[in-house]
């Protein structure tokens, strides 16, 4: 399928402007939204390619940058993560969730139609940000791949305790061999998740790494990759699907 892919620029609720990097199919009707959250790196050329590749797929998909109050265009490197550092520790909850609405509202302003579905994904720290966003506004789901910080860690004190307030279904993915999302860290959040009878769905590569959904990292494991990429599509599809199922009926 044929996409197009740009930059545009909404506003944000505290006064600040936001660049988003969308990717919708070329010539086809929308119907389905998506939010894609960055990893800490950035809205770098990875999480462009795989805003394009959920746009090859049908959704208009959308990539914030969430560090636009202290970077805007940042990019890191995998391999300089001291740089990311100045940005990452700045980022609060509110400001964030200031920055999902905004995001929200582009999709229904740009394409996606009152009663038409969105739903998130996100990487490492955008995995995090996902599983928020499900609290936040009114998604259908959310995806989280090795979403580091919904439980408490050492350098966050997570948000457990909010996850009562999910709106939507989430499938989180986690590396079996990740070192910076301990076990107990994961098993926190299923038991957070099973304690406020949340609908989830925790899958585990037990040979993955932090990041093996990412082809330009060192820690890229292609057959985990190639395994969660079906599992992700097949979960925004029955959500997403139901939802335009609903719409068309009352229309």
């Amino acid at each position: 399928m044929e996409i197009k892919g740009e930059f545009v620029t909404t506003k944000v609720s505290d006064g600040t402007s936001m660049r988003l990097y969308v990717a919708r199919p070329a010539g086809a009707a929308l119907g389905r939204g998506l939010l894609v959250m960055q990893e800490a790196f950035g809205v770098n050329a990875h999480i462009r390619d795989v805003t394009e590749r959920f746009a090859r797929e049908g959704f208009l998909a959308v990539a914030p940058e969430l560090y636009h109050r202290t970077g805007a265009g940042f990019e890191g490197r995998y391999d300089d993560f001291p740089s990311v550092m100045p940005h990452l520790s700045e980022l609060r909850d509110p400001n964030l969730e200031a920055d999902f609405r905004a995001a929200y509202d582009w999709l229904r302003a740009n394409g996606v139609a009152a009663g038409s579905p969105i739903a998130a994904v996100g990487f490492c720290m955008g995995g995090r940000a996902a599983v928020l966003a499900a609290i936040t506004v009114p998604l259908e789901c959310a995806v989280s791949f090795y979403g580091g910080g919904i439980a408490p860690n050492p350098m966050n004190p997570g948000f457990l305790g909010r996850v009562k307030d999910l709106k939507a279904p989430v499938l989180l993915f986690w590396g079996g061999r990740d070192q910076h999302i301990t076990p107990e860290q994961r098993s926190a959040v299923a038991d957070a998740l099973k304690a406020a009878g949340k609908s989830y769905v925790n899958v585990e590569f037990s040979e993955g790494d932090h990041g093996f959904f990412c082809d330009a990292r060192p820690s890229y494991n292609p057959v985990a990759a190639a395994q969660a990429w079906p599992l992700t599509l097949a979960f925004l599809n029955t959500y997403t699907a139901a939802r335009e199922q609903r719409a068309s009926a009352r229309s």
